[in-house]
């Protein structure tokens, strides 16, 4: 007898652990550890993934597992063992660790039906529910819920007459095409086309297209090529002269596009001097960490394909990570046209059946290399020779929810285990990869200047403080605007970058002060002129703009910050002529819209480039010669121990997209707070005076490198409970570890309440405390036991965002 370790979809304290299921005579060759399985637990039917198989258990009356949800393993073994180390990590579930590893579309869903218990027929039940079972042994929950019939069904589910059960749907099903072919040769359909009557036009069209092309086609091109119908395809099929059958096909995201062939180029002294300890490692297989440190426009990515080219020819795979959607159109140009298909492509562009065609391509090993944001780190490779992590400063390398994990260390992680090299490149490195990096714990490589040494641009950096005393009540510059209308009249192009993040427009009375606020969240609401609409940003509470202030009945009740919508609608005013692409959430949010837009400019439909957040990477254009940062310290003010280092390196990368050809670039900064370090440095473009200056004051304030962070947040909807429960924890903290660490709160958190509960957090600075796990985890199954009065506890080993 066969028993499978199965940990089963059902995230909770008591559940985190493997159970015996006893493996049926018809599977026992089937299954393997890694596959998705259905099991009975307890009344319902759920899924779980095998993690072992054993020959006894010391269980007695094990259940039998119902059925297999794959054929294959879905996670190899390298892939469960990381999902083991990542719940000891991040101190999650191992059930959310390994459906972290898989795409969307193989997440299983549970659909609730109602059906007839054996043996049992319609006519035994109410009148009122005897009509949906009459011509159907089931109903969905959704329909019984709606029809108002859920007590009814208890009722007769008591008395036996019905039960409840749970189907595990996949969401996902592989894309089928109908394909049509001869059952004859082309010599014997001949025959056979005489025989049909003579008004039966269409059928001779079509078997004279099989005549001249024998083999399998696609229907609908078939359809296409001789304008016949569906129905004469039929015929055909019914006179057992063609064939139809039902073919997988991949959905191709770039199946309109044609990506051009390039070559290795020739590196730089500086470039070969940085890619030859990394070929050595790969070379004698060794594992190493390599933080590439290039300014931008240094040639970094020709590293990463030239690197990757190596891996590929020793029969490897490579993993190359990129932020989010910013870099991908023109990441994917690049890697496409080096490796064509050999490139397999996740980012949270495609839909979820390209991410899972995507995947399983990878899976069946008919890609050598993943190119994705954030969870492409765990493409499902069995031979990985690199991984690169680009622009690893990044924070969306870090994940918010369950687990979260830092794709920098899961790179690391699995790196060990392949004993390949893990290359982080940055023009701005994370403070505490540089650490690291000046410790000799990573390998530090340099590229210091541009490629074909262009300078690089020129940075002036303007005070608005002194443009309202000089009565420039508008949002740019004289500067920038005189530099934005000599770009025009010259046919080059800029780029307009609005730090978004922090400042969003808020509705405030100019009478008395007053900020419309979310109801349900401390934070004001944020005003959105598309449907001239109040919407709160982190429960979704929207409401009308009010006419006149609720306090003191004002009409001045006007909406402040600026938006994109707002800058783009002033350079309509002021620069008319200006062609002006907008580029931010609202104008990217349809499938493919970044990428239109992002061509639009490169062809030169527009003049200015004007967007938020992503547009500051990976861009390169020829003809960008300006770029212009409306507000450079919106993101100065946030509460948070990095915000002058999110500063620096979103400046310095912004700055760094103008002048990367034959012409020269300027950069202009529009600040409030000219003489912080962040701003002053990030136009000197000056990283390692940046990096002594920033290092002082963490070591001052305790905040990494030099120390660890462990934040604990609790919310409930009652403020009393929240506050002595962040109490307690905080006294079983301070009782367990040394006293080198030390220990923030109990605190409001800086968004103190959110949808109705209230936020109180912990923050735990430590170097060394080899019980924190311990401690936290008992923390953790503590609170778990007790969700039953609402109160919830997450923990954050090194977070991002202390918000």
């Amino acid at each position: 007898m066969k028993i499978a370790n199965v940990i089963v979809d059902v995230p909770t304290k008591q559940t985190d652990r493997p159970f015996d299921y006893i493996i049926p005579k018809e599977w026992e060759n089937v299954i393997q550890p890694g596959m998705r399985i259905v099991v009975p637990f307890g009344p319902r039917k759920i899924q779980g993934f095998v993690t072992d198989i054993k020959a006894g258990s010391e269980v007695k009356q094990l259940r039998e597992m119902i059925e297999p949800m794959d054929l294959e393993p879905v996670l190899n073994k390298e892939l469960l063992h990381l999902g083991e180390w990542l719940t000891e990590t991040t101190l999650c579930f191992k059930i959310f660790a390994y459906q972290a590893m898989l795409p969307a579309a193989l997440k299983a869903k549970y659909e609730k039906m109602v059906r007839l218990a054996p043996g049992m027929k319609a006519e035994c039940l109410s009148q009122k529910i005897k009509p949906y079972f009459t011509n159907h042994k089931s109903l969905h929950w959704e329909e019984a819920l709606k029809d108002g019939l859920v007590s009814v069904l208890q009722q007769e589910a008591a008395k036996g007459k019905l039960e409840v059960v749970y189907v595990v749907k996949e969401r996902v099903r592989k894309k089928q095409v109908k394909f049509v072919g001869a059952l004859f040769s082309a010599a014997e359909l001949a025959v056979e086309k005489e025989k049909i009557q003579a008004n039966a036009e269409k059928q001779k069209q079509v078997l004279d297209y099989f005549i001249d092309h024998p083999n399998l086609v696609e229907l609908r091109k078939l359809l296409q090529e001789t304008n016949a119908s569906a129905a004469t395809v039929k015929a055909l099929v019914a006179k057992k002269l063609l064939f139809e059958e039902e073919m997988e096909v991949y959905r191709d995201p770039f199946e309109h596009r044609t990506f051009e062939h390039t070559y290795p180029l020739p590196l730089t002294n500086a470039q070969a001097a940085a890619i030859k300890p990394i070929h050595a490692s790969i070379e004698s297989q060794k594992h190493e960490v390599f933080l590439l440190y290039g300014v931008t426009g240094s040639g970094k990515t020709e590293i990463y394909l030239q690197s990757i080219q190596k891996v590929i020819e020793k029969g490897q795979e490579a993993i190359v990570l990129v932020p989010e959607i910013s870099l991908t159109p023109q990441m994917v140009n690049r890697f496409k046209g080096r490796f064509g298909d050999l490139v397999a492509v996740l980012h949270s562009g495609l839909s979820a059946g390209e991410k899972y065609d995507e995947w399983r391509k990878i899976q069946r090993k008919e890609v050598k290399v993943v190119v994705g944001a954030r969870s492409a780190i765990f493409a499902p490779f069995e031979n990985i020779g690199i991984i690169i992590i680009d622009e690893e400063h990044e924070t969306s390398y870090k994940q918010e929810d369950m687990p979260r994990y830092h794709a920098r260390d899961v790179a690391i992680e699995r790196a060990k285990t392949y004993q390949c090299p893990v290359v982080l490149g940055s023009a701005t490195p994370s403070l505490e990869s540089f650490a690291r990096a000046q410790k000799k714990v990573y390998h530090l490589l340099t590229l210091s200047s541009r490629m074909n040494e262009r300078p690089l641009p020129a940075v002036d950096i303007i005070d608005m403080r002194e443009e309202l005393r000089a009565g420039n009540r508008s949002m740019f510059s004289r500067k920038l605007f005189d530099m934005l209308k000599e770009r025009i009249e010259k046919g080059q192009q800029s780029v307009l970058f609005l730090n978004k993040r922090g400042h969003s427009s808020f509705v405030m009375c100019r009478d008395c002060g007053y900020v419309v606020n979310c109801p349900n969240c401390d934070i004001s609401l944020t005003y959105h002129r598309a449907g001239s609409r109040m919407k709160c940003h982190y429960c979704g509470y929207e409401s009308h703009i009010p006419k006149v202030c609720p306090e003191c009945s004002s009409e001045y009740i006007r909406y402040f910050g600026t938006g994109t919508q707002k800058v783009e609608e002033e350079l309509g005013k002021i620069l008319p002529e200006a062609r002006v692409i907008r580029m931010d959430v609202d104008t990217t949010g349809r499938k493919g819209s970044h990428e239109r837009l992002l061509k639009e400019f490169q062809e030169g439909k527009a003049d200015i480039l004007l967007g938020t957040q992503m547009i500051a990477k990976g861009l390169d254009f020829p003809n960008i010669t300006l770029v212009g940062v409306l507000s450079a310290d919106t993101m100065l003010h946030l509460p948070d121990f990095r915000s002058s280092e999110k500063t620096f390196q979103l400046l310095t990368q912004v700055s760094g997209r103008a002048g990367r050809h034959q012409l020269p670039g300027e950069v202009v900064i529009q600040t409030y707070t000219p003489e912080h370090y962040s701003i002053e440095l990030a136009g000197m473009q000056n990283y390692d005076l940046f990096y002594q200056r920033e290092m002082m004051i963490r070591k001052l304030h305790h905040y990494p490198p030099f120390y660890y962070l462990a934040l604990i947040t609790l919310t409930h909807e009652h403020l009393m409970t929240v506050v002595a429960e962040t109490e307690k924890i905080v006294q079983y903290v301070r009782s367990q570890v040394s006293n080198q660490a030390v220990i923030l709160g109990p605190a409001a958190s800086p968004i103190p309440r959110i949808n109705n509960r209230y936020r109180y957090q912990c923050l735990i600075k430590y170097k060394r405390e080899p019980n924190l796990t311990r401690i936290l985890k008992k923390i953790l199954d503590q609170y778990q036991k007790e969700t039953k009065n609402g109160l919830l506890v997450s923990i954050d080993i090194n977070p991002f965002i202390l918000m």
